[in-house]
C-alpha cells in the first residue's frame, strides 16, 4: 500500500515539475532545447544572415512538417512573423504542408498563417503561372532522405523548372543528408525510366544534400533557373543525422525515425511488389522482410552466411496491421546495420532478393500474376529494367553491381563539382 501511495505521489510530482522535465515544452514561446545542435540549418542562416534574399519581397514557400528550425519552429510560421517579408503562398508536396495527408492533396488555406496553400500532389505537381503570379522568390525547405525515389526531390526539380519558366528566383534552404554525404550506391537512372519516383539520371543513393542536388539539377538537367542555395553551417559529409544534434521530424508516415533512411534503400525497391511485407504496415517500416511462407531461422542463416558487409539478419516474426499480408503471421528477418562505414544499402537489397528467389522460387517470383501490375513500379524504382531481368536469369549480385559500376563512377565524378561541404 505504501509503495502504491509513493508511486502516486511521485507521479504527481513529475507532472507538477517545471517545464524543463519536458524538453520540448514551450518551444513556440522561445524556450530552447537543452542541447545545442552542431549544425545550423539553411533556414536559420537565412533568417540570421541572409534576409537580403527575401526582405521586401513576396515569398512562396515549398515546405512540409520537416521545414522547421533546430528549435522545431516552422519556417512558414517564422516567415509569416517577419515584418519586412510577405509570405504570399505555401506549396504542399506529398503528405501536405502540415502533414498527415495520404493520397491526393487539394488547394486550401493554411489555418495558422492564413495564406493560400497550393497542392503539388493533386491535379498538378508543378506550380502554374497563376500560382506564381505574385511570387518574387520561391523558397524550398523540406528534409530529404538521400534516395532517388523519394518524391520531394522530384517536387523540387519540377518547381525549379517552373521558376525558370516564369522568371522567379529559387532559393533552397539546405538540410543534411540524414544517411551521410559519402555513400553513393545503386544504379544510375536510365532516362527511359524517368518518373515522379525517378526524376533523372542520378544514383539511387546520391550522397548529396538537397541544396547540392538543386545545383546538380540546375546545370546537368539544363533547367537554368535563378538559383541560390543557403548553405548550412557545421555540417560535414561524414555526419549521420545523430551527429548533427538536430531532432528528427518524420519526413513521411513510413519514415518515422532518424535511422529509417538507411533501411529505405535496402527494402524500398522490392517493397513496390506484394511479394513480401517490408515492415510497412507494422511498427518497423523498411526494417523487416517477411511473409507467411518463409522460414525465419533458415532464411536468416542463409543471408548471414553470405557475410554481406555491414549488416546482420535476425529471425523475426510479426503480423502487419495493414498492407501486404495484413493480419497474417509473417516469418522473416529484421535487418540490423552493424557497420555504417562498409554497408552498401542498395546492394544489400539485391542480395536479399537474390536469396529469396533461390530459396522460394514459387513465392518470390516476378512472373506471378499478382505482381504483373507492379513490375513497372519496380523497374522505375531501380531506374532500369536490367536489374530485374538479371535477377530473373540468376545473374549473381556481384555481376549485377559490376554491370552498373561505369555509370555510377561517372555520376560520382560528375557530382563532385556540385558538393558544397567537405
Amino acid at each position: 500500500m505504501k509503495s502504491i501511495i509513493a508511486l502516486i505521489i511521485s507521479t504527481i510530482f513529475v507532472f507538477l515539475s517545471p517545464a524543463s522535465s519536458f524538453p520540448l515544452a514551450g518551444l513556440e514561446t522561445g524556450a530552447s532545447l537543452s542541447k545545442k545542435p552542431v549544425v545550423k540549418l539553411g533556414n536559420e542562416v537565412l533568417i540570421e544572415k541572409r534576409l537580403d534574399l527575401i526582405k521586401g519581397k513576396k515569398v512562396g514557400l515549398i515546405t512540409n512538417p520537416t521545414g522547421v528550425d533546430s528549435r522545431l519552429r516552422s519556417t512558414a510560421d517564422l516567415l509569416a512573423s517577419l515584418p519586412d517579408v510577405k509570405l504570399a503562398a505555401l506549396f504542399g508536396p506529398e503528405h501536405g504542408i502540415r502533414g498527415g495527408v495520404q493520397g491526393r492533396i487539394e488547394n486550401s488555406v493554411d489555418k495558422k498563417t492564413g495564406v493560400p496553400v497550393y497542392s503539388l500532389y493533386g491535379k498538378t505537381r508543378r506550380p502554374t503561372k497563376e500560382m506564381l503570379k505574385d511570387i518574387e522568390v520561391l523558397l524550398f525547405d523540406i528534409q530529404d532522405i538521400g534516395s532517388r525515389t523519394y518524391t520531394y526531390i522530384s517536387t523540387m526539380e519540377y518547381c525549379m523548372e517552373a521558376a525558370a519558366k516564369y522568371n522567379v528566383k529559387f532559393v533552397v534552404l539546405d538540410r543534411p543528408n540524414p544517411v551521410n554525404g559519402l555513400i553513393v550506391d545503386g544504379p544510375v537512372l536510365d532516362p527511359k525510366f524517368k518518373s515522379f519516383i525517378g526524376i533523372g539520371p542520378i544514383a539511387y543513393m546520391h550522397g548529396m544534400t538537397i541544396g547540392e542536388l538543386a545545383l546538380y539539377f540546375n546545370k546537368e538537367f539544363n533547367i537554368n533557373c535563378d538559383l541560390e542555395v543557403v548553405k548550412m553551417e557545421g555540417w560535414r559529409r561524414d555526419m549521420t543525422w545523430r551527429d548533427t544534434g538536430l531532432i528528427w521530424v518524420p519526413t513521411s508516415p513510413h519514415i518515422p525515425e532518424m535511422d529509417t533512411p538507411w533501411f529505405y534503400p535496402i527494402t524500398g525497391i522490392f517493397g513496390e511488389t506484394p511479394l513480401v511485407n517490408i515492415g510497412v504496415g507494422y511498427t518497423l517500416p523498411f526494417k523487416l522482410v517477411g511473409a507467411p511462407w518463409m522460414d525465419a531461422e533458415k532464411v536468416s542463416r542463409v543471408l548471414n552466411d553470405k557475410h554481406i558487409p555491414g549488416v546482420y539478419f535476425q529471425p523475426f516474426y510479426f503480423k502487419p496491421y495493414y498492407l501486404h499480408y495484413q493480419n497474417q503471421l509473417c516469418r522473416g528477418f529484421r535487418i540490423i546495420i552493424t557497420d555504417e562505414k562498409t554497408i552498401k544499402p542498395v546492394v544489400v537489397g539485391y542480395y536479399i532478393m537474390e536469396t529469396l528467389m533461390k530459396m522460394y522460387p514459387n513465392n518470390f517470383n516476378f512472373k506471378l500474376p499478382r505482381v504483373h501490375g507492379r513490375i513497372s513500379a519496380f523497374d522505375r524504382s531501380n531506374g532500369t529494367d536490367k536489374i530485374r531481368l538479371m535477377l530473373e536469369k540468376g545473374v549473381p549480385v556481384e555481376e549485377i553491381v559490376a554491370s552498373y559500376q561505369p555509370e555510377l563512377n561517372e555520376f560520382i565524378k560528375k557530382r563532385e563539382k556540385y558538393l558544397l561541404y567537405k
